[in-house]
């Protein structure tokens, strides 16, 4: 029987806690061999009997046994513990994103060489749910039609009054820049995923700040075209107070397919029938248990594929693509207009409160 594989949880925040945490745990052929988390407010919230909890993500270096490390910390944070980890020769599956800025993660990946940058896989969570692949397929198979209208609504983290911890949490993030570079990465990826490689045409862009007091717009969108006549729709938010229904609609001659976002079910309708696939368990556990299964085949030198035959793991190239599209709209939103090429030019506009380009 093959042995477990030792990984390092780096990060005990939300995510790290709260979703990579009990993936590790449960998963059959990884060890949880230590978390770091320098917030003592962090730590003594950590449920792991057992695991040793350290202060500094180098004490793991003197251990070559621990081969890997799930890096769950902000994208400020990121670079410089996947350049540590890599570089020392561990598998690393880094949170998106994986960096503020496209010029940031350049200037931190970009002089790696191809197998150290191939230890890198990037957390892309959601494109691990069947739902996406399914999606995918249907449309690489035609089933809907071409071209293809595609919406994309995501409205999460709520200004709940109950969890100011997390609402200040959600402020400071935003002061490095709009929901569509945090968001936007999980969006952009699906886009890749879905769509495929292809550049987009950004062709409208709107942002808008709901409460004078946050350090930037929380709500924003787009208007984009893809080279084989699809049209893409966006929408993103942040801080609202109640929730909005988050979708991906894909409409065309074929039929119309729905991804509910909040569960990751997908409804598909045509002519002929309806008809419905929803994954087991929640979605959470469910997508990082499978990001989680794949990460670990990478590690051991396979190379899984998704049912359209598309390699499954996002590697550095899919991170870096993500942040350009991101980092587009972005600019484009902070101007609010048209952006018809992948380097438009112009800055942010001259608004009290508007985003410089340093923080983003």
């Amino acid at each position: 029987m093959t042995a477990p594989i030792r990984v390092a949880l780096v990060g005990a925040g939300d995510i790290g806690r709260g979703a990579h945490l009990p993936a590790l745990l449960a998963h059959p052929q990884v060890e949880l061999a230590a978390i770091v988390e320098p917030s003592p407010v962090q730590r003594a919230l950590i449920d792991a009997p057992g695991v040793p909890v350290l202060d500094d993500a180098e004490q793991l270096l003197a251990d070559e046994s621990v081969t890997a490390w799930v890096v769950a910390t902000p994208p400020w944070v990121t670079p410089g513990l996947v350049r540590l980890a890599v570089e020392h020769g561990r598998h690393v599956l880094a949170e998106k994103p994986i960096a503020t800025s496209l010029a940031a993660a350049r200037e931190a990946y970009g002089d790696l060489p191809p197998e150290t940058a191939a230890l890198l896989q990037v957390g892309f969570t959601y494109r691990h749910d069947p739902a996406i692949e399914r999606l995918a397929e249907l449309i690489a198979d035609g089933a809907l039609g071409d071209p293809l209208q595609v919406r994309v609504i995501v409205y999460d983290e709520l200004d709940d009054p109950l969890d100011r911890e997390h609402a200040e949490r959600m402020r400071a993030t935003l002061a490095h820049g709009l929901p569509v570079i945090h968001e936007g990465a999980h969006v952009a990826d699906w886009l890749r995923v879905l769509l495929g490689p292809e550049e987009l045409a950004l062709e409208h862009a709107w942002s808008l700040r709901t409460d004078p007091a946050l350090p930037a717009d929380n709500l924003c969108g787009a208007s984009l075209a893809h080279p084989a006549g699809h049209r893409i729709e966006l929408e993103i938010g942040w801080l609202l107070p109640a929730p909005v229904a988050g979708e991906i609609t894909v409409r065309g001659r074929g039929g119309c397919a729905t991804i509910d976002v909040a569960a990751f079910s997908l409804r598909v309708e045509s002519r002929a029938e309806t008809a419905e696939l929803v994954g087991a368990g929640d979605r959470t556990t469910r997508c990082f248990g499978r990001q989680l299964d794949r990460f670990v085949a990478h590690c051991r030198g396979e190379r899984p594929t998704t049912p359209t035959g598309r390699p499954a793991v996002p590697l550095l190239a899919d991170g870096l693509a993500a942040l350009a599209l991101s980092e587009r709209l972005a600019e484009a939103m902070e101007r609010g207009a048209p952006d018809r090429t992948a380097g438009g030019a112009g800055g942010p506009r001259d608004r009290p409160g508007a985003p410089a380009e340093a923080t983003r």
